[in-house]
């Protein structure tokens, strides 16, 4: 297996990108992506684009070939659509790696998009619902703000985790994303802010809930060997790793773990030859408050039960043990479903080239978590600053 480098990566804003379409915001990442790579889009081989409800939400399936074509890639270019709920990008990342890897190509684009902001709040619960089992929770009414509520409350039970340790989480996201250009929210909250704003699904509040949001991403894939003869800043990707869980939350033994992360981080590890020490900067898939203290826990950086004491610690801030989501996270950056995998592979090649406007500084090695649906899959990619 060849090593793989991530030669170029384009986004776009995340938020309410009113006047365009799905097709325009993964036509503008991907050619952005190109344009960052050096490389003209002829030399594209094969395209993998992550998209998750755009049938639902916009009747338009059949995507990767419309975005293929749009902006000009070979016809020689297979161009295939990649599907796994919140994990559809990363799904996508580790597809053009394997391809890269494997010699079969040498210049993969992959991406990843939603547009959800046309669609009425009512639609996109239905939408985001299909990835519920529909023969069991769906039938039962489970909701994801329900799932996670669950989860808040089992930890809390357990660990001892508090309401504040949710609300810190959401004060430290979106005083990240003050600094992204990227990000959807870019006003600070306090403490008693978060605290105060009303339940969603108890004891989730509306601040410990990630917005819907439009948004696309991209990243240009080719072996390492020819990387720096491309590109003067190429970022390694040592691993993508991705797992998968359980369906339904009554087949978990332990709610406040999700084994498809801990799998795949466990994966990945292995693959990269780090261990969870090693970590410089880490974008994890916060879609809810507790859920990144739960990713935290899972990926061994704090010991079971610790997450939330860590981000009341200041562990967890840029500056701090393991900078955890200096882009805003889901919470404040947004959650274009469809797009969010490789908007944080982006926020972490940034990183990597020091070219952050929120820079952990000396950032060597970094963390993408990537979840779907209730656990039931997850991707865990390893970037790493090529020195």
């Amino acid at each position: 297996m060849r090593g793989v480098s991530i030669i170029g990566v384009g986004s776009t804003n995340f938020g309410i990108l009113e006047g365009l379409s799905l097709k325009d915001l993964a036509a503008m990442a991907c050619l952005d992506a190109i344009k960052d790579a050096g490389i003209d889009k002829k030399e594209i081989q094969a395209f993998y684009l992550g998209n998750f409800i755009s049938g639902i939400l916009l009747g338009q399936e059949t995507i990767a070939p419309l975005v293929a074509n749009a902006i000009g890639l070979p016809k020689t270019a297979p161009a295939t659509k990649v599907e796994g709920a919140c994990c559809s990008a990363g799904i996508a990342l580790r597809q053009g790696y394997l391809l890269v890897a494997s010699g079969l190509a040498n210049f993969v684009l992959v991406a990843g998009v939603e547009k959800m902001s046309s669609a009425s709040t009512e639609k996109n619960t239905e939408g985001l619902a299909s990835a519920f089992d529909q023969e069991t929770e769906a039938k039962a009414g489970l909701t994801f703000p329900g799932f996670f509520a669950l989860i808040a409350r089992r930890h809390m039970y357990q660990y001892g985790t508090k309401q504040e340790h949710l609300a810190l989480v959401s004060v430290k996201n979106h005083g990240n994303s003050v600094m992204n250009p990227r990000a959807r929210f870019r006003n600070p909250v306090s403490l008693d802010e978060a605290l105060a704003s009303r339940i969603i699904a108890d004891p989730l509040h509306l601040y410990d809930c990630c917005p819907i949001s439009d948004g696309a991403t991209a990243a240009v894939l080719c072996p390492s060997e020819i990387a720096r003869g491309l590109n003067s800043k190429p970022i390694d990707l040592l691993a993508v790793a991705q797992t998968t869980g359980y369906s339904t939350t009554y087949e978990m033994e332990d709610p406040t773990t999700l084994v498809a992360t801990v799998e795949a981080a466990r994966q990945a590890y292995e693959l990269a030859r780090i261990t969870p020490g090693d970590v410089d900067v880490a974008e994890l898939h916060d879609c809810f408050t507790i859920a990144e203290i739960v990713d935290s826990e899972d990926l061994g950086f704090f010991p079971k039960g610790r997450g939330g004491f860590a981000v009341e610690e200041g562990q967890t801030l840029v500056g701090g043990k393991i900078p955890i989501n200096p882009s805003g996270g889901l919470i404040s950056k947004g959650h274009p479903v469809g797009a969010t995998g490789l908007g944080q592979v982006y926020e972490i090649v940034r990183q990597l080239r020091d070219e952050h406007e929120n820079q952990v500084k000396n950032a060597e090695i970094g963390l993408a978590h990537n979840l779907g649906a209730t656990g039931q899959l997850c991707t865990v990619s390893i970037l790493r600053r090529r020195v």
